[in-house]
């Protein structure tokens, strides 16, 4: 990890800079492989399948049979895992349903809001070296619990043409019958287009590369719903000397092996507290099998010296993680100084990876900086809060002279005319 100094306020801003990417040369990529799912369907998706995942397939959809048979193909332990987390985060996100409150503005004026799900939503879950299972959670727990009526799922299949058993024991343990071997820019196609095969979404959810994500935010242009504009994962700590260095360094180690764009920041006002994060860093990564990511994730990280924890407060807002843990022994004071970051951790024993899996809070977060304007994914996400009204004979007669004013003011006599109608015609 790179090493600064009482780095001055001016600098801060260039400090926030996380590892960058070539924008328009991805989308240029991407770009020839969203126009040709939309205009060739299914004949694309098995073309791309073939050239990205370099495996023939038969058919894009998993039958019923795959998703019953992964029951045996994962051991016990994995599957009482995976129901913990499950019940924690169906019991956090269901405590978010929000009650109608029926609001009388104006005697005989009533305005109310109700929560109306998202009639059809697309699920990408990422699979390869990493496959991430707990994000099927994140994503389908909450897409139920809002009462979604259709959830599509598409995760790439291996080179055998098949699916993790524990991605496909997740869906079927969630009840959700639309899965598709598909990955990549090709699967946001499928899922932003409708194919023969794979239905048409409202909304699409989920991380994945660099051309996934671009492939989101170029069909989002289009009027395809995406759940937040996201880039690689990354974690920030706050360290003193009540700190556990071993801690710290195995929670900025979590973060930087999800791959080699990804970025750990370390603030603290404490130099031999860096120097001894620094030297568990060191004798942790030797034995992580993803060594190799760990490492290049480290080159776009640092660690930065503060004259003061406020101070280091101060710049972790301005920096706005997609995770921020607060690993210090009075963390209550700090947390009330939290304005930007998509989700918290606090004290010594909240690893990050609690969030990630099992705690109950969502780990679909905004990254890059967004958590400055954007929430992570939550009930809301997967519904449309929809206004209502109604207005009463003596309700129109109290609001309408307000109305009537305002819209002459405007200069759009129509409208005033529609209040007006009212009085003229009982």
């Amino acid at each position: 990890m790179n090493y600064i100094e009482y780095p001055e306020r001016d600098s801060w801003k260039s400090l926030c800079i996380r590892p960058s990417m070539n924008i328009y040369e991805i989308e240029q990529k991407v770009l020839p492989i969203l126009k040709e799912v939309k205009t060739q369907g299914d004949e694309a998706l098995y073309k791309f399948t073939l050239v990205f995942d370099k495996v023939s397939l038969s058919s894009l959809r998993v039958t019923d049979e795959e998703l019953s048979s992964a029951y045996r193909a994962i051991p016990e332990i994995l599957k009482r895992a995976i129901n913990e987390a499950k019940k924690n985060i169906e019991k956090f996100h269901i405590a978010q349903k929000e009650e109608v409150k029926i609001i009388e503005t104006t005697p005989g004026v009533t305005c109310w809001r109700n929560s109306v799900p998202i009639e059809r939503v697309g699920l990408y879950i990422p699979g390869g070296s990493a496959p991430l299972f707990s994000t099927l959670l994140m994503l389908a727990v909450p897409s139920k619990i809002a009462g979604c009526e259709q959830i599509v799922l598409c995760t790439p299949p291996d080179d055998k043409g098949q699916i993790h058993p524990a991605i496909l024991y997740t869906a079927h343990m969630l009840g959700i019958k639309h899965v598709y071997k598909l990955g990549g820019a090709q699967a946001i196609a499928a899922m932003a287009y409708g194919t023969a095969t794979v239905p048409q979404v409202y909304k699409i959810f989920g991380p994945g590369n660099q051309y996934v994500t671009a492939a989101k935010q170029l069909v989002s242009r289009e009027g395809v719903a995406i759940d937040m504009p996201a880039g690689p994962s990354e974690v920030a700590v706050l360290a003193n000397n009540t700190s556990k260095p071993a801690f710290v360094a195995a929670d900025l180690l979590s973060q930087a092996e999800h791959g080699a764009d990804s970025q750990v920041i370390l603030a603290s006002d404490n130099k031999d507290v860096i120097h001894a994060i620094h030297e568990q860093i060191e004798k942790q990564s030797i034995a992580l099998p993803r060594r190799h990511l760990v490492e290049k994730a480290l080159q776009n990280s640092c660690s930065i010296l503060f004259a003061s924890l406020n101070e280091a407060m101060d710049f972790l807002n301005e920096y706005a993680p997609e995770h921020l843990i607060i690993a210090v022994d009075n963390f209550d004071q700090y947390a009330a100084q939290v304005k930007n970051a998509g989700s918290v951790f606090l004290g010594h024993y909240t690893p990050e990876a609690a969030g990630d899996y099992a705690s109950g809070t969502n780990h679909t977060l905004p990254t890059y900086g967004f958590a400055k304007a954007y929430s992570g994914v939550s009930l809301d996400s997967f519904i449309k809060k929809i206004t209502f009204q109604h207005i009463s004979q003596e309700g129109i007669r109290m609001l309408g002279a307000t109305i009537e004013t305002m819209a002459e003011a405007e200069q759009l006599e129509a409208h005033k005319k529609a209040v007006r109608i009212r009085y003229d015609n009982k």
